[in-house]
């Protein structure tokens, strides 16, 4: 291997680069455009949900009850009418996620010390939010219910501790550590990088080849002198360039635009980025080794790192939390082990001795891939 023979091939490339402004932009603006399409849109925060509420009791009681829920952010009330029949026909259509049915007697029910009915209609087409959106009606409930209990025991004459104890005897104090507030944008942000780089670099690699073999060039390496060793370098080592450029910019739309804490090694967080991309540089110069096209190769680039890097990576489900087929197949593709360096550089200001283990991965499946990209290219034409 000769490093003339690189810096050759790295020029003419950066030159190819140069002289097609729309692939530049390409290599350099799509990861930002991403980043602010997949950030603001893929927000798993349930907040500030439409809700009907239906009260056939319109006593005082009822409507405090139903203040609980309007004025929390979770739920936005938009309409207190009691026809039924719209807030169904609302719901079908999804322009609310929940009714609430306050059945007549609510007040009185309660004030004769025998427990009233709720209804609550939730739109199940998205069952995670359908879940979620349960959960927060039972918390809710559930807290009005033991400010109830404490008013019967102060009534009582009890006193405020006993009052406590009774009401609660097993008290379930909750506090979230790496994410305090809870905000999904915070781990959706950081691992959009992962994702994004895993996305974008397969094509540009693979682009750069199969445009060569549509129009010819690629036969002049094929009767050159330079290795497949050497071509695969040189091919990778101009987009390598622009792939830590975006490295860099990411991490600021991260943490400056979406507000994301970073608490661990910075150098960490570089090297493992630049190791991830280098990585995803080499599965499109293997893709392109199968392709003649361009079509096909953003096509095939599509298939192996998009659709893997959005459902295997941790973006969206925990791979803890996919059964055991889903959790094998995740840990056949790198942005598994990248997305969890980038929760834990993050959120958890973990640094190099805890991250060994994904660094690690990260080499051995860097190593495989630029192996199968070696074997796979030949400087000969196929007939």
């Amino acid at each position: 291997m000769k490093l003339k023979r690189i810096l050759a091939l790295v020029e003419k490339e950066t030159l190819e680069m140069w002289r097609d402004p729309l692939f530049l932009c390409l290599a350099l603006l799509v990861p930002s455009l991403f980043m602010f399409l997949f950030g603001y849109g893929l927000t798993l925060d349930v907040e500030h949900l439409p809700f009907w509420a239906i009260d056939y009791d319109q006593s005082p009681t009822s409507r405090d009850f139903l203040a609980n829920f309007s004025y929390s952010r979770y739920f936005s009330l938009k309409s207190r009418e009691t026809d039924e029949r719209k807030a169904l026909e609302a719901l079908v259509k999804g322009k609310i996620r929940l009714i609430l049915l306050v059945p007549p007697d609510f007040e009185r029910e309660l004030a004769a010390g025998r427990s009233a009915p709720v209804q609550a209609l939730i739109d199940g087409t998205f069952p995670y939010r359908a879940q979620i959106v349960k959960n927060y009606v039972q918390a809710i409930v559930g807290k009005l219910n033991r400010q109830k209990l404490k008013d019967f025991f102060r009534h009582k004459g009890l006193s405020e501790a006993r009052v406590e104890a009774l009401s609660e005897p097993i008290r379930l104090e909750v506090r979230y550590i790496y994410n305090e507030e809870a905000r999904s944008r915070w781990s959706v942000a950081s691992a959009l990088i992962g994702v994004i780089l895993l996305m974008v670099p397969p094509m540009l690699t693979s682009l750069a080849i199969c445009r060569e073999k549509e129009s010819g060039a690629i036969y002049n390496i094929y009767v050159s002198t330079i290795s497949r060793a050497e071509f695969l370098l040189g091919k990778a080592l101009p987009y390598f360039g622009i792939t830590a450029l975006n490295v860099l910019i990411l991490f600021l739309w991260a943490t400056l635009v979406f507000g994301a804490p970073f608490r661990g090694s910075f150098s960490c967080y570089l090297f493992s980025a630049l190791l991830y991309s280098f990585c995803s540089l080499g599965i499109g110069l293997w893709i392109s080794a199968f392709v003649r096209t361009q079509i096909a190769a953003l096509l095939l680039s599509l298939i192996v790192a998009m659709i893997p890097a959005f459902l295997y990576s941790g973006l969206l489900v925990p791979v803890v939390c996919l059964d055991v087929s889903g959790q094998v197949e995740a840990h056949l593709f790198p942005a598994m082990y990248f997305v969890s360096l980038l929760h834990g550089t993050f959120l958890k200001g973990l640094g190099w001795r805890a991250q060994a283990g994904n660094l690690l991965a990260l080499l051995i499946y860097t190593g495989l891939i630029y192996l199968l990209a070696y074997l796979s290219f030949h400087k000969r034409t196929k007939r």
